[in-house]
């Protein structure tokens, strides 16, 4: 049976939601552990859906005419679903961790999974600004120091990929649909404490 559009679409909302997120996270406990505050979990990231980021590159033309370098800024959408950065609650501030999560597409095939990864990697080795949801606008976006994947493959994926995954020693999760309603009620009461 091969993954359905319906599947990545709901997976894709629920993960755009910080409870779901840290759900997510609490599977693959090393990045549990990135998250600055677990007594307020759901203040301490940002969930950025489908990321767009200002890339700003060295204009090379005019480096070599005048002597003097000069920004170019260019927004991109990136290839990954979801952007989760972490933020100190208590000032509010963006920190340097960034987790970029790869939700497995249909008819996607473990080369293309791959791809989209290495192409955030390059569009991420270099100065970038993230436009940030409307209530975290406030919050200074800038390049991170800790950049890290996480991809996300259902039951229905062709085994090749998560050995490819395994192989290339990215760490990845496998999703049944939807997180269990236990999960996301534990993720919102401990947000709530």
């Amino acid at each position: 049976m091969a993954v359905k559009q319906s599947q990545y679409e709901a997976l894709l909302a629920q993960y755009s939601e910080r409870s779901a997120a840290i759900a997510l996270l609490k599977q693959h406990r090393p990045y549990m552990s990135l998250i600055p505050s677990m007594r307020r979990p759901e203040s301490s990231l940002v969930t950025i859906p489908l990321p767009v980021a200002r890339l700003k590159t060295e204009d090379l033309q005019s480096l070599t005419q005048a002597h003097t370098s000069k920004k170019i800024t260019k927004t991109q959408i990136l290839p990954c679903d979801l952007a989760i950065l972490m933020c100190d609650p208590e000032w509010k501030i963006k920190l340097d961790v960034e987790i970029m999560v790869f939700i497995h597409r249909p008819e996607e095939d473990f080369s293309e999974l791959l791809l989209r990864w290495r192409h955030t990697q390059v569009c991420l080795d270099q100065d970038y600004q993230w436009l940030m949801p409307e209530e975290d606008s406030h919050m200074f976006s800038e390049t991170a120091e800790q950049i890290h994947p996480l991809f996300v493959i259902f039951p229905e994926t062709p085994e090749r990929i998560s050995r490819g995954l395994q192989g290339a020693n990215l760490p990845f999760v496998v999703s049944y649909h939807a997180l269990p309603e236990s999960d996301l009620c534990e993720a919102a009461l401990s947000s709530e404490s």
